[in-house]
């Protein structure tokens, strides 16, 4: 089992000993937040042909996933960056008058993230590994202590000669054949995850079908990006302390 207050939230999920879809993907109110904006942009766009109100209703949504959570004094990273992502959307679309350029961001964002993990395959360096050893290492957590204690004085000796690098644990899984491949096999499943999305939405895209454009977006955003979650874990979970025992016995 997950130790108590683990965060088995987005891709720290694929770390966990058990897989919670409802945990990965932020709970009810994490898919409220992340398909709400859309949903209405879609739906007010479709039933009013309004480019304005649906731009105002999309906005309106991120905007009180964030002052909910404020007032509840709950983390807001989540909802601020659903904010962000919406706010970029809306100035596109705004601009250029044409609803479609809602989704471009979403586009582009996803055409860079498939040649970054194109890349590290080529590389033999796949991105899956590079994500899930920083996270079970603990080199995310240090590297956030590092960065809120900027500036105060290291304690004395911390630098001392010889103390292992802390980029060693991010580089030491690269030695295991086995290791790599199942890295590389889960780092394919998110190529096809962001290849999918564009082969179905840029079409769409340049047809202008704003309908079943957002109808892609809101069906390949929070559920597939959940089953690319789960089939990851599948793949890189470490085996369970009694198998492994069996298995050498």
């Amino acid at each position: 089992m997950s130790a108590p207050g683990q965060d088995r939230r987005g891709v720290r999920a694929v770390t966990a000993e058990s897989f919670s879809f409802a945990e990965a993907v932020g709970g009810v109110r994490g898919v409220v937040e992340a398909i709400a904006p859309g949903l209405l942009f879609v739906v007010v766009f479709v039933a009013t042909t309004d480019l304005r109100a649906a731009l105002v209703a999309s906005v309106a949504a991120a905007l009180v996933a964030v002052a909910a959570r404020l007032l509840q004094r709950t983390p807001v990273t989540q909802a601020l960056g659903g904010l962000l992502g919406i706010a970029v959307g809306v100035f596109w679309a705004w601009r250029s008058g044409e609803a479609e350029n809602f989704y471009a961001v979403g586009l582009w964002t996803n055409a860079v993230y498939l040649v970054v993990i194109l890349a590290s395959i080529l590389a033999r360096w796949p991105a899956v590994g590079l994500v899930v050893e920083a996270f079970r290492s603990g080199f995310v957590d240090q590297a956030r202590e590092r960065a809120q204690n900027a500036g105060a004085a290291a304690p004395e000796g911390d630098a001392a000669d010889g103390a292992p690098s802390p980029f060693a644990p991010l580089v030491a899984w690269r030695k295991d054949p086995a290791l790599v491949r199942r890295y590389t096999l889960a780092t394919w499943f998110w190529v096809g995850l962001f290849a999918l999305r564009l082969i179905v939405k840029v079409p769409l895209y340049f047809a202008g079908d704003v309908a079943w454009l957002g109808t892609a977006h809101l069906v390949m955003g929070v559920p597939l990006w959940g089953l690319v979650l789960w089939l990851t874990w599948a793949v890189v979970r470490r085996p369970h302390p009694a198998s492994t025992a069996a298995a050498t016995a």
